[in-house]
């Protein structure tokens, strides 16, 4: 069966530093793209993060750029979030999905459940 399971989360201080990581199982993950995403209380889920099949050109929210990086090894089937000078609006919880294919036309998108982010002194 699929799973894509989240771990990482936790309470941190503003300024400091958390990894996300991503397990993928039951599918093929090597040809989906991966994309972390975040909901914040009150707020729609937003894009955080996405990485290609091969880790190329990732893309990041305007509000992350040069505090997240996104990884992935697909020895592994895992993906994750580095996430450094953590700000209070970080504060989420932290879904990894996989898509396939990995364009604007997929048909296949997986879920995890979520981990807990929250960035508080």
């Amino acid at each position: 069966q699929v799973q894509l399971v989240e771990s990482g989360g936790g309470l941190v201080q503003p300024g400091g530093s958390a990894l996300l990581s991503c397990a993928a199982s039951g599918f093929a993950f090597s040809v989906y793209a991966m994309t972390w995403y975040r909901q914040a209380p009150g707020k729609e889920r937003e894009l955080v993060a996405r990485i290609s099949t091969t880790g190329t050109t990732p893309n990041y929210a305007e509000s992350v750029k040069g505090r997240f990086t996104i990884s992935r090894d697909n020895a592994k089937d895992t993906v994750a979030l580095q996430m450094n000078n953590l700000k209070p609006e970080d504060t989420a919880v932290y879904y990894c999905n996989a898509a396939w294919p990995p364009s604007d036309k997929e048909v296949v998108s997986y879920w995890g459940q979520g981990t807990q982010v929250t960035v508080s002194s």
